[in-house]
């Protein structure tokens, strides 16, 4: 009898601990589907990984940037619409700069749904997924990319490798405005979330296909 009493403690406490766990996914998963659906970043991708289509690249970043196009959005609806409305206009800002450098490869730009990898930007991590971003591509754009968040508005250099100790600091503060807390922790201690997430988005995986399967019959 007491075997058996310890036996039924023993199976409450593991699905007390398995409840507990579920619900922390859940919880943590939904926030990090807040902080996918809340961003728009922005991806370039290189003809190839040579230093001089590499240097075209930065070139081309920091023409994009300067046009300003998204510094006054107050939503990412309304940053999604301006990129939307502008995409030729970013396809010759671009092809303009490269022209300038005796550059004869085409850009095209477009809104995509993009799957990232987990990416570093000074000390925020971005974490792994499908993120709405502006996708440029210079000519076969089989080279390294660079990326940056474009809403909220974090583009700025500290996005690439040359991070300067001044230029962590103002991206901190920005983060610390544009972000609310459950996203600032997430951004900032994304160790502490790994397991979670990776459950999260494995259980999302197998929804995700059984729904697609389901539109398929």
């Amino acid at each position: 009898m007491k075997k058996y009493t310890n036996f039924i403690l023993g199976g409450g406490l593991i699905l007390s601990i398995l409840i507990s766990n579920a619900a922390a996914v859940i919880r943590d998963g939904m926030r990090l589907e807040k902080l996918r659906n809340s961003v728009l970043r922005l991806h370039i991708l290189a003809e190839s990984d040579s230093e001089y289509d590499q240097s075209l690249k930065l070139m081309v970043r920091d023409g994009l940037l300067e046009m300003g196009l998204f510094t006054e959005s107050n939503s990412l609806k309304e940053a999604e619409k301006t990129v939307s409305e502008n995409l030729s206009e970013i396809e010759k800002a671009a092809e303009s700069i490269l022209r300038a450098e005796g550059c004869e490869l085409p850009v095209t730009a477009e809104l995509a749904d993009i799957v990232f990898d987990e990416r570093v930007y000074g000390d925020i991590t971005m974490p792994a997924g499908e993120y709405r971003a502006l996708r440029v591509k210079i000519g076969s754009a089989q080279g390294k990319n660079w990326w940056c968040v474009m809403y909220p508005p974090l583009c700025i250099p500290a996005a690439c490798e040359e991070i300067s100790s001044a230029e962590k600091i103002d991206e901190d503060k920005s983060a610390e405005v544009l972000f609310d807390d459950d996203e600032l922790d997430i951004l900032y201690h994304p160790k502490k979330y790994e397991i979670r997430f990776a459950v999260w988005d494995k259980i999302k995986s197998i929804i995700d296909d059984k729904l697609v399967k389901n539109d398929e019959k």
